[in-house]
């Protein structure tokens, strides 16, 4: 017998016995403002009702889920039909850590993902168009000196031979090193005898110059002589990166840092019904808007949210800056750097929780990560863990017992599927077989108890739903490499990384009431994909396509 979700009067209810719809509660609206979507399969996560064939959709919610002619009688007979053939229908897949602005800047910027060598990197940069200048800078990103046979770091010399007196600035992969020339360093007054900042490396060579490689915070001494993209700029590449982001099959994103000037575009978008998807923003606790973020408090508006601030602790295992109880394996004289006192990290976390805001931390390394768990404990408890709903960024490399620790007191593991499988080649070189046992350990975080948010952290990997299935499910690279996966016992089954796209980034962002699950009453935000997520062989997740994305019912994307 199907549910009713509604409370009917008994005579409806009757005659519903013999079989209807899964619905929300009747509204005056019309039916004719009513869609239903038919699929092969329909995943709602609904316990109630996990699969359909059809689903109802008006006012920007969902009306009723159930067999094809279940829900046609419950729309009405002049609903708008829309048959999606063998689709199946998932919950609106959330992107649970990404950075818009920062991929606005890489798809106009020069990509240097994937370059197998710097003579490739080189090259590229050669064919640059005129949309990867802000002003007289060259700006690359993407670069992964592990991806090059000597693993090493480049230097300015390469740029310079090139480019004598343009300033290049190129971000590395994971956003946390600069590729920079010696016009750039001249620019910024970089010179031997720069001191380091705290938190922060100018790589060196033997003769004490600097080498053209800025890691962490030393990459601020470029911004802050860089100009900035015009306005025109800035919104046309916030604008493309919200349409790549629905074309990835994301119906929301949330987003890891978001600086004053983003924040009050989207703001402006927002109140003009120009936002095409739900953005749960997290506002940038490193810089100096902090202070405005702490002034103005938590905002909601329609599709934008900010109630969560971003802090980071330390850097990234890529360029040795994760902060690590023990050194390197691969550099014994290395232990990473910690971006921010413990003792500002708890000054910031206290003010930011006495304004209300949830906690996200980026934390990769195993020291970055106890500070982090040990510090939240302190200020907000157990319980003000749990009810803060606190999160940590990554949660990438941790000891054990800090696993036991994350789990049993409520915070929320926002991890990258995709990062264990870019990673993989050379993580363990860098922390050892010891190490490794605590680091993108999925299973590990679940079976302590905490929930999982799954993301992509895009611009350093792709803003690809299907591609982040797919890590979660394999642990594999494209090419299906290693084989059985990589320390398989990891792995997510389908469910599971459905449900950390949908329900636990829901569960992350305060909405579980309303979005995650197509359930009669929630938000109508769903992805329509070629391929079953769940069920189908993971190799065709890579060939798979986003056929639909929809926004509190408005379909934001169609090929």
């Amino acid at each position: 017998m199907l549910r009713v979700r509604c409370a009917l009067s008994a005579v409806i209810l009757l005659a519903c016995v013999a079989g209807c719809a899964r619905r929300a509660p009747d509204s005056a609206s019309s039916s004719s403002s009513t869609t239903v979507y038919v699929a092969h399969r329909i995943r709602t996560l609904d316990p109630a009702r996990p699969l359909a064939e059809a689903l109802a959709v008006r006012d920007g919610k969902v009306l009723a889920t159930g067999n094809r002619d279940e829900v046609l009688s419950a729309a009405g007979s002049d609903a708008r039909v829309v048959d999606l053939g063998d689709a199946t229908i998932v919950p609106g897949l959330t992107d649970g850590h990404g950075h818009l602005a920062g991929l606005g800047r890489a798809l106009s910027a020069v990509s240097l993902i994937g370059a197998t060598s710097r003579q490739t990197a080189l090259a590229r940069l050669k064919g640059a168009s005129s949309s990867a200048f802000q002003g007289d800078w060259l700006i690359g990103q993407g670069w992964d000196q592990n991806d090059w046979p000597e693993k090493a770091f480049p230097t300015r010399s390469e740029l310079d031979a090139g480019w004598p007196s343009t300033p290049i600035a190129l971000s590395r992969i994971d956003g946390h090193a600069l590729w920079v020339n010696g016009e750039a360093l001249r620019r910024a007054h970089i010179s031997r005898d720069t001191p380091d900042p705290q938190g922060g490396r100018i790589v060196r060579g033997p003769d004490g110059e600097p080498t053209g490689v800025l890691v962490d915070n030393a990459m601020s001494l470029i911004d802050t002589v860089m100009p900035p993209p015009t306005e025109e700029q800035f919104a046309a590449q916030l604008s493309a990166a919200l349409a790549t982001c629905a074309r990835g099959g994301m119906t929301g994103v949330h987003d890891a840092g978001m600086d004053l000037r983003t924040f009050h575009l989207l703001q402006r978008w927002d109140a003009e019904g120009r936002l095409p998807l739900r953005v749960y923003a997290m506002a940038a606790g490193m810089d100096s808007d902090r202070e405005k973020f702490l002034a103005q408090g938590p905002f909601q508006g329609n599709k934008l949210t900010m109630r969560a601030v971003k802090l980071m602790m330390d850097g990234a295992l890529g360029s040795r800056g994760a902060a690590l109880h023990s050194p390197y394996s691969d550099e014994p004289a290395q232990r990473g750097l910690l971006l921010i006192s413990p003792e500002e990290y708890e000054a910031r976390v206290r003010a930011f929780i006495g304004r209300g805001f949830q906690v996200a931390t980026h934390a990769i390394g195993d020291r970055a990560n106890t500070i982090v768990i040990d510090t939240l404990l302190r200020v907000a408890g157990p319980e003000g863990v749990r009810s803060g709903r606190h999160r940590v960024e990554h949660a990438q490399v941790l000891r054990l017992e800090d696993i036991t620790k994350l789990g049993a007191n409520g915070f929320i593991a926002s991890v990258q599927p995709t990062h264990a499988t870019s990673d993989m080649p050379w993580a363990e070189v860098r922390v050892g077989p010891e190490r490794i046992r605590g680091a993108y350990a999925w299973q590990r975080l679940k079976a302590a108890g905490a929930p999982l948010a799954l993301g992509s952290d895009f611009p350093v990997e792709r803003p690809d739903m299907l591609a982040g299935l797919y890590a979660a499910r394999t642990r594999q690279d494209a090419a299906g490499q290693p084989p059985g996966g990589w320390f398989p016992d990891q792995r997510l089954s389908g469910e599971e990384a459905l449900e950390g796209f949908t329900v636990g980034n829901a569960y992350a962002s305060f909405a579980e009431k309303e979005r995650g699950r197509l359930q009669p009453g929630m938000d109508a935000d769903f992805v329509a994909l070629s391929v079953d997520p769940v069920d189908a062989q993971p190799s065709d997740l890579l060939t798979g396509q986003v056929r639909l994305t929809v926004v509190a019912g408005t379909e934001v994307y169609r090929p």
